[in-house]
């Protein structure tokens, strides 16, 4: 028991000793030249350990909160919550928070693969994680939200389900209510304005689970009900801990909600994280997070349309046919189906929200385009993301650079008041935003219509 201590305290020192040795490396680029439909693309810088620089979580003490621009009104939702990763709003203007964290790993189960640098590494990111403020917990459940006067802030939170599994993503279809699970997507009956579920959830199928380097499932239902789309991301960076790991993952998976059956939709894609419909062509549109420690301008994370049957190059190359060397063995074949992006959000900014603008909420300047929830990096020096941004979409594409949409997630000394994540439009069109670092929902309205 001693030699084990001993072990685990000198492989610690060493851990922190990398975590710091990994500090380094700076990006060469600006910002906006890995922003848009052509990022600039450098070589890959690969060190021992990955650089590591990240905005340590404060908070926003009572009353502070994050900045919209001029024309703009920010109010709390609801603060004290915790950990809300995602936000969506029913029919009748009730908004669901869903307050969830990573689930616990298998026995004996590392991030990065097998090996002493492996296990160093594995440790790295709990200490990356836990710096963060992401080391948390998961409270598996969901809260509801309801603003009944109006005024921006919820005069009623309800615990409305609990006892979920690391839970992300929720659609309404009909009268039932899915839920997308770490490990499963479930189902419960829904009644307009309950405040609390009790029925036990049903399995509607299974989802690749296992070590959950990526455990965020989030989901969108077609325009007709009879289908979802659910997003799986990859079990590892870049492969390391075997393909077999990987079966079924990086992709979006079509759910059938009359049988069940589920066939991979698109491949790929390293870490999709949220889904929404471009509203002029009704075309799928996601925000996926792409590969780490390849230096602080690699990779950017982007926005793109999904095509069906498409594969979008991960493991073994992005955006395109950039080849990453380290993935054994190659395979030039599925380099060269690899599908080239849309819109490159910026490298490392974490792009975990995604919904379209509507007309009915936002000033014409705001009532085209998406927002994006930038959770924020950790793999890159100086900082990316910690806001939420605008695209402008013009003809259903991309057509114009990103607009700061909502910002003062950091400090003047780089701490980190709150992090967004999901996104959502309220009932009157307003732009909901989860906090899980603030641990607030955010509503940002027009100051008059």
């Amino acid at each position: 028991m001693k030699r084990s201590s001993h072990f685990s305290a000198a492989a610690a020192a060493l851990a922190a000793a990398l975590l710091l040795a990994g500090c380094g490396e700076t990006a060469k680029l600006p910002p906006e030249a890995g922003i848009g439909p052509t990022p600039q693309l450098p070589a890959p810088h690969k060190t021992l350990m990955p650089t590591v620089h990240i905005a340590p979580p404060v908070g926003w003490g009572d009353m502070a909160g994050p900045t919209a621009p001029k024309g703009f009104v920010v109010t709390a939702l609801a603060r004290g919550l915790d950990h809300p990763r995602s936000v969506y709003t029913l029919p009748n203007g009730d908004v669901l928070a869903v307050e969830s964290n990573r689930p616990p790993k298998p026995e004996g189960v590392t991030d990065g693969g097998s090996g002493p640098i492996a296990w160093i590494k594995s440790r790295v990111m709990g200490m990356v994680q836990k710096r963060a403020g992401a080391g948390v917990p998961s409270p598996d459940r969901i809260i509801l939200l309801r603003d009944a006067n109006g005024d921006g802030t919820a005069e009623t939170r309800q615990v409305f389900m609990q006892n979920l599994r690391s839970p992300f993503g929720v659609a309404l279809v009909g009268h039932e209510l899915y839920i997308a699970n770490a490990d499963a997507l479930v189902k419960v009956p829904y009644v307009e304005g309950e405040t609390t579920i009790a029925a036990t959830p049903t399995k509607v199928t299974d989802l690749p689970a296992g070590i959950n380097h990526h455990w965020t499932k989030n989901l969108i239902a077609n325009r007709d009900g009879s289908k979802l789309y659910v997003t799986v991301g990859s079990n590892s960076n870049v492969g390391e801990n075997g393909l077999a790991a990987e079966e079924g993952r990086a992709a979006i998976w079509e759910v059938d909600l009359k049988s069940g059956a589920k066939r991979l939709f698109a491949s790929g894609l390293r870490n999709p994280t949220a889904l929404d419909w471009e509203p002029e062509t009704q075309a799928l549109w996601v925000v996926v997070n792409e590969r780490d420690e390849i230096g602080s301008d690699l990779v950017p994370d982007y926005l793109s349309a999904v095509k069906e049957g498409a594969f979008y190059g991960w493991p073994w190359s992005y955006y395109g046919a950039h080849v990453d060397a380290r993935v054994s063995p190659p395979r030039p074949d599925m380099v060269a189906k690899a599908v080239m992006p849309d819109y490159a959000l910026g490298s490392h900014v974490a792009a975990l929200g995604l919904v379209f603008s509507h007309p009915r909420g936002m000033p014409p300047e705001f009532a085209s385009g998406a927002f994006i929830g930038e959770h924020g990096s950790w793999n890159r020096r100086p900082l990316s993301g910690y806001k939420v941004v605008f695209v402008p979409f013009t003809g259903g594409r991309p057509s114009g650079p990103p607009v700061d949409f909502l910002t003062g997630f950091l400090s003047a000394d780089e701490k980190a008041r709150g992090r967004p994540v999901g996104v959502a439009l309220d009932k009157s069109g307003a732009l909901l935003v989860a906090d899980d670092v603030g641990n607030a929902v955010w509503r940002v309205a027009r100051t008059s219509q």
